[in-house]
């Protein structure tokens, strides 16, 4: 099945609400809940569909204080990326790692309690990381818009 306006739908009901009931997303797609099982059967099985996740409250969890870290490489070879990625895969405050065009290599969501918190990430796991040349942090002082899961 190609991705059309129906598939298209779809995907947005189930991006504001995954755990809504094939019964429900039938209902609001204007399909049979047969049809509508096979769509979302489909675009599982293609990978369109890669998972469901729950959202969870950060002052509840100990992640409510967020921080964007550009990092910038001394060395720009693909060891160094390497060694980095395996770095920001283990640090469990690393919430995104994403390697971008631009002024540094990476950019970060780091993810942590409270600013002691970030601190000691900042100084005893990214300060650590071989090749790191610098460290430019953006704290995030509110999100009126945020559509991660």
């Amino acid at each position: 099945m190609a991705m059309d306006h129906l598939s298209s739908k779809i995907l947005r009901v189930l991006f504001a609400d995954g755990r809504i009931s094939n019964l429900q997303l039938a209902d609001q797609v204007g399909l049979s809940p047969s049809a509508c099982l096979r769509r979302v059967q489909d675009l599982e099985r293609r990978g369109v569909i890669q998972g469901y996740r729950a959202r969870l409250d950060p002052a509840q969890t100990g992640r409510a204080y967020v921080v964007y870290v550009a990092v910038g490489l001394a060395e720009h070879t693909k060891a160094a990326q390497v060694g980095f990625e395996r770095a920001m895969e283990r640090a469990d405050q690393v919430a995104e790692c994403h390697n971008v065009a631009g002024a540094f290599e990476y950019m970060l969501r780091v993810e942590v309690a409270d600013l002691p918190a970030y601190k000691a990430f900042h100084t005893e796991i990214l300060g650590t990381v071989p090749h790191v040349r610098s460290i430019t942090s953006y704290m995030v002082m509110g999100s009126p818009k945020d559509l991660r899961a």
